[in-house]
C-alpha cells in the first residue's frame, strides 16, 4: 500500500471550465478518505485524475514516493471500483475476478489462490461459477470489489459504488466495505454525494464545492466544528438551520426577527472574535437535534423561538417538525451572490420527542440549546472563532 499526495492539483477543460481548483490533500497509508460534495463539485474528476483517467492541468500528484502526473493508469498500481460494476456478462464470477491477473500472465496456481481468498473474504465462494446476470446488485458489487482486491494494489479508488443499490442494501454494503477496508488496510479514496456515507465510512472526510476544498477533517470534527456555512449546512441530515441574527455584545443576545435568544457563555468563550461583531448581523446555525418542544420539559439553558408548525414527520423514535419562524434564512449560495436572499420568515426543522402533540397549524414554542450555536460571518461565510 502507499500514500496519495495531491499538491495544488488543477483541472481546467478546453472550454475554460475550472473543475478542480488547487486541490491539496494527503491520504496516509491505510487511510479511508472520503471525497464528498454536491453534483458537479469536482470530486469524481479529482478521483479520475488520481486514477490517470483525466489529465492534470497543474500541480503534482504522488502515489507513494512516485510522481505520477504523466503515468498511464496501468502503471499507477491502483484499482478502481465504479458504480456500474463494469463486469463482463459472458464470464463467470471466477473469471471476472481473475481477469486482470490473467492479463498479467500470472501463474495459474497463484491466480486461483488469490481468487479463492478474495471470494472467501467477500462471501462469494458459492457463486464463483455463476454469471453476473444470476447475481443480486450487492453480489455484483462484491465481485467488482473482488476484482480490485486480487490485484493487491497500493490504493483503492471507489467512485460512488453504492449508487445503484436500494436503501437497505446500501446500508449493508457500507458496513461491508468499511469492514473490508479495515481488514485489508489498503489506502482508499471513496467518492460519494451522500454525506451519510461519508460520515459513517471515512477516517477523514474532504468536502468540496465548485472544485474547491472547503474542509478536511474527521467526520465528528466536521459535524461539530464546520469551517464555513457550506460545510455546516451540507454535513448533517436534516441540515443545520441557518438564520440571520443581530448580535448584542452587552446583553449577550442575538435578535432573529421577532425572536431574541441568548448566546451561552461557553459559546462566547470559544469564539473571542465574536466581540468584534457587536451590533452586526451574523449567520446563526443550530442543528435540529438541539431544538426541543418547550412544552415537553425544562427550558433551562435554552432560549425559545416561536413559530407555526407546517409539517410533522413521524419517524417512530422521533418527530421532525417543520416550523415557520419570523427570522431571515441564510443560504450558503447567498454568501457570494450579488443579490442575496432576504427572507423575512424561514422554515426551520426541529428533531423532537415522539411525545410531542404539535400538529400542522399549531403555534409552538421551540427551546433551542444555546450552548450549541454555530456562528458565521455573513460576508465570507467563514466560522467565527
Amino acid at each position: 500500500m502507499g500514500s496519495i499526495t495531491l499538491n495544488a492539483i488543477d483541472k481546467i477543460y478546453e472550454n475554460g471550465f475550472h473543475a478542480v481548483d488547487s486541490l491539496s490533500l494527503e491520504v496516509q497509508e491505510g487511510e479511508f478518505l472520503v471525497l464528498v460534495g454536491p453534483s458537479g463539485c469536482g470530486k469524481s474528476t479529482a478521483l479520475r485524475m488520481i486514477a490517470g483517467l483525466e489529465t492534470i492541468s497543474g500541480g503534482e500528484m504522488f502515489i507513494g514516493e512516485n510522481l505520477v502526473n504523466d503515468l498511464d493508469p496501468k502503471d499507477r498500481d491502483i484499482a478502481m471500483v465504479f458504480q456500474s460494476y463494469a463486469l463482463y456478462p459472458h464470464l463467470t464470477v471466477r473469471d471476472n475476478i481473475a481477469f486482470a491477473l490473467k492479463l498479467k500472465k500470472m501463474p495459474k496456481e497463484e491466480i486461483n489462490a488469490r481468487v479463492e481468498d478474495a471470494a472467501r473474504i467477500l462471501e462469494l465462494t458459492e457463486y464463483l461459477d455463476r454469471k453476473p446476470a444470476k447475481l443480486s446488485g450487492g453480489q455484483r458489487q462484491r465481485v467488482a470489489m473482488g476484482r480490485a482486491i486480487v490485484r493487491k494494489p497500493q490504493a483503492f479508488l471507489m467512485d460512488e459504488p453504492l449508487s445503484n443499490l436500494d436503501a437497505k442494501l446500501r446500508v449493508q454494503m457500507r458496513a461491508e466495505i468499511s469492514r473490508l477496508q479495515r481488514q485489508l488496510n489498503v489506502t482508499t479514496v471513496y467518492v460519494t454525494h451522500d454525506q451519510i456515507e461519508a460520515m459513517t465510512m471515512g477516517d477523514r472526510v474532504a468536502v468540496l464545492s465548485r472544485g474547491v476544498l472547503q474542509q478536511v477533517d474527521t467526520p465528528q470534527n466536521l459535524y461539530d466544528n464546520p469551517d464555513n456555512i457550506f460545510v455546516a449546512t451540507f454535513i448533517g441530515s436534516p441540515q443545520m438551520n441557518m438564520l440571520k441574527g443581530r448580535y448584542d455584545a452587552a446583553a449577550a443576545t442575538l435578535t432573529l426577527g421577532s425572536n431574541v435568544i441568548a448566546v451561552a457563555e461557553s459559546v462566547r468563550a470559544a469564539r473571542p472574535s465574536l466581540a468584534g461583531y457587536d451590533g452586526r448581523s451574523i449567520a446563526v446555525g443550530i442543528r435540529p437535534e438541539h431544538i426541543a418542544d418547550a412544552a415537553l420539559g425544562s427550558t433551562e439553558g435554552r432560549s425559545t423561538l416561536r413559530g407555526e408548525v407546517t409539517v410533522r414527520e413521524g419517524l417512530g423514535s422521533e418527530v421532525l417538525l417543520h416550523v415557520t419562524v419570523d427570522a431571515a434564512k441564510v443560504r450558503a449560495e447567498d454568501i457570494d451572490a450579488e443579490t442575496p436572499g432576504d427572507d423575512h420568515s424561514s422554515v426551520i426543522v426541529a428533531r423532537v420527542s415522539p411525545h410531542t402533540t404539535a400538529k400542522p397549524g399549531n403555534t409552538i414554542e421551540l427551546a433551542a440549546d444555546v450552548s450549541q450555536l454555530q456562528l458565521f460571518d455573513l460576508e465570507t461565510g467563514k466560522a467565527i472563532r
